[in-house]
């Protein structure tokens, strides 16, 4: 058997094709293995084109990068034919059976390709094969095109959407998932109330259907609830527990910055505290621990704001909803009372509670989400508590009693 024969056996050409010539190249360490048609084609091209096929010309010669041979590369090269057809006479090129995607690379090597960008950066990737990263990224996104045209959406019943910053400055691009098959669904540009559009529009061809949608996970931007409401009528909005208690996090350190300003004495207390009042009580360390005590000697305001975060993150673990709204609503009143009693200090965790009061039962009904993998897709967090939702009711007449002492 020649080296010829045996490449072709190798290469699964069967009978329409045929390896005439093998060479090896030793200043370049490359195998190049010359391809050539045979009379079988054409009875196989017509039987698949449904029409007779004659060979009309060839096109100049081209190449595609293979699996190494022997350690070696190895390179297809083949002039292929143009058939012409016979109903109409449209002149086409042959697609060969080794051909991938990328028209660069063989099949068996964009497997091969596939399978180390799945591990690695494609930079990587393309550095163990040899290759540059654009050719690399070339063929990613030539079979993540075919895959995407081969999606269906009619399972698509719950909605996760949130945006991302794909480069420096303000380039946003909104993703949505589903929840339910943990899969990304769609992907575009902008984080308007127009991305909604873009998706109902995606949904309607990958057989899905925008009216089929129940739920809808999203934060409370307000053109991402335009976006839902015009655009997918039946579905009802929940605003996730990460951007709920992120609000409510960020309305604990505005309480800092102004109790620090506000209060010579407290300041000094405060200082350095800011990273503290991120974590939850189980993840301080032991000098946090120690601050966090003489903080409760002074009455720190930013104290009391942080209670009314571990609070408001207990009731999410209530399973009764009907329960868990009524304590969402006397989270929102407890608030709002200890701000008239203290004054401006606790105006920002006042603002957030009236956020939180506006979209009840809202936020409730994102327990329907617990299992399905949102945290993940919006790359968020799910901060374990360090109390439980019966500390509220043992809180709140601890801080009336203290204002009153």
């Amino acid at each position: 058997m020649t080296p010829e024969q045996t490449f072709g056996q190798l290469l699964g050409l069967g009978k329409s094709w045929n390896v005439v010539e093998s060479r090896f190249e030793a200043e370049s360490s490359t195998f190049f293995l010359k391809v050539e048609e045979t009379p079988e084609l054409w009875p196989e091209e017509s039987a698949r084109v449904g029409t007779p096929v004659t060979c009309h010309d060839h096109v100049e010669p081209m190449q595609w990068r293979h699996l190494n041979v022997f350690n070696k590369e190895c390179v297809i090269v083949c002039a292929l034919p143009r058939g012409r057809r016979g109903d109409d006479s449209k002149v086409y090129r042959v697609t060969p059976p080794w051909e991938g995607r990328s028209k660069h690379f063989t099949q068996e090597f964009e497997a091969f390709a596939l399978t180390l960008m799945r591990e690695m950066p494609v930079k990587r990737a393309g550095q163990i094969l040899g290759e540059s990263d654009t050719r690399m990224w070339r063929m990613l996104f030539a079979h993540v095109k075919a895959a995407h045209a081969r999606l269906s959406f009619d399972n698509v019943v719950w909605v996760g959407g949130d945006e991302m910053n794909r480069r420096k400055g303000h380039n946003y691009l909104t993703v949505f998932a589903d929840l339910l098959a943990k899969r990304v669904l769609f992907a575009t540009p902008g984080k308007d109330a127009s991305v909604w559009e873009a998706f109902a529009a995606e949904l309607l061809r990958h057989n899905g259907h925008p009216k089929a949608i129940q739920y809808v996970a999203i934060d409370m931007s307000p053109a991402y609830i335009k976006g839902v409401s015009d655009n997918l009528g039946n579905a009802q909005v929940v605003f996730d527990k990460f951007h709920v208690i992120q609000n409510v996090v960020e309305a604990c350190d505005r309480v800092r910055k102004i109790e620090s300003r506000s209060n010579a004495g407290k300041r000094d207390l405060l200082e350095r505290t800011r990273w503290m009042w991120l974590k939850n009580r189980v993840n301080w360390t032991e000098k946090e621990t120690q601050k966090w005590e003489s903080m409760a000697l002074e009455r720190c305001v930013t104290g009391m704001a942080y209670e009314m975060r571990l609070v408001l993150q207990g009731i999410y673990q209530w399973k009764d909803v009907g329960e868990a709204r009524k304590l969402f609503g006397n989270w929102c009143a407890w608030v709002q009372a200890m701000r008239e009693r203290t004054g401006e200090l606790l105006e920002p965790m006042a603002r957030a509670a009236r956020m939180i009061l506006s979209i009840v039962p809202k936020p409730v009904e994102s327990r329907r989400f617990k299992n399905h993998g949102f945290a993940v897709f919006l790359g968020a967090f799910s901060p374990r508590l360090s109390t439980s939702p019966s500390f509220f009711f043992e809180w709140m007449p601890r801080a009336f009693n203290a204002e009153q002492a």
